[in-house]
């Protein structure tokens, strides 16, 4: 890639393609090379690397990817910018651009299709509309993931590394923190971006477990207990649990509670994952 910067790339493109940015797409497009040395540095890409991209835009950053990595898959889904992406990354023969929306792709199969059994590292600038259930599907779906480096708005990303008892601590975070290590690398300015959104961003950095940090007898029932002490935060974990339609009464899930030294009277946002799973087993037993 010419040694120009990413803004000067990204605004000579949409200049020479007369592309206007789709609000329905959620499309700011990255335009601060500090912020994209971060992106890079923390992804750790090397040769032996096959890397996925989710909205590759104007594929700026994808010839960075294509010069790191061994191979690079990038998904877009506005049909628009696969003209542009093919001209600019015409010439890396390491690359394959798909027009598809990656919440209707079969990801584990397209992966096995175009990786094999190698492992695959996630980076990407996530569409904020659809950040959460983009990150569900990659937690939910059967595919062999090693870390996933992603630019999400900075609600998001303090609600995937939060501890228990606070008030950025819910669902979504527990299901990262069951899957992965998450850590925060950096805040990202209204002002790194084209056009600008209204909130601030972050880069995180989710790498995979070997193996979940607690014992579970089923995990769907693990996660129907969380998504019930979530569901009504402002209730008591009792009251919660008992709205959840998780098979027992209320004075059984009482019990259940006592066994397990859970005061009934907490908030499910002050329970940590080892309390949920000693929840979700005993309701198994």
């Amino acid at each position: 890639m010419k040694e120009t910067s990413i803004k000067t790339s990204t605004l000579d493109l949409m200049k020479k393609y007369d592309f206007k940015t789709a609000k329905k797409f959620g499309q700011n497009f990255l335009t601060d090379d500090t912020v994209l040395k971060a992106i890079i540095d923390c992804s750790e890409l090397s040769k032996e690397d096959c890397v996925l991209e989710i909205g590759p835009g104007l594929g700026v950053m994808t010839q960075i990817f294509c010069e790191k990595a061994g191979r690079v898959l990038a998904v877009e889904i506005d049909r628009k910018l696969i003209q542009i992406l093919r001209v600019s990354l015409f010439g890396y023969e390491n690359v394959e651009i798909i027009n598809e929306d990656i919440l209707k792709l079969d990801l584990k199969k397209v992966l096995e299709e175009k990786f094999g059994s190698s492992p695959v590292k996630i980076v990407a600038n996530l569409p904020y509309y659809i950040t959460t259930p983009i990150i569900m599907k990659l937690l939910e779906e059967d595919i062999n993931l090693r870390s996933i480096t992603i630019m999400v708005q900075k609600e998001v990303g303090e609600r995937i590394c939060a501890a228990p008892g606070g008030k950025d601590y819910g669902a979504l975070t527990v299901a990262v923190q069951y899957r992965c290590i998450p850590r925060k690398i950096l805040v990202v300015p209204p002002d790194s971006f084209m056009p600008q959104p209204e909130v601030e961003s972050m880069v995180v950095r989710l790498d995979f477990r070997d193996k979940p940090p607690v014992t579970l007898k089923n995990e769907k029932m693990y996660f129907r207990v969380v998504k019930a002490s979530f569901g009504q935060r402002r209730k008591t974990l009792l009251n919660a649990l008992s709205a959840g339609n998780l098979g027992k009464t209320k004075d059984e899930l009482k019990d259940i509670l006592a066994r397990n030294g859970i005061d009934e009277k907490r908030r499910g946002e002050t329970l940590s994952l080892e309390e949920f799973a000693r929840i979700a087993n005993d309701l198994l037993s």
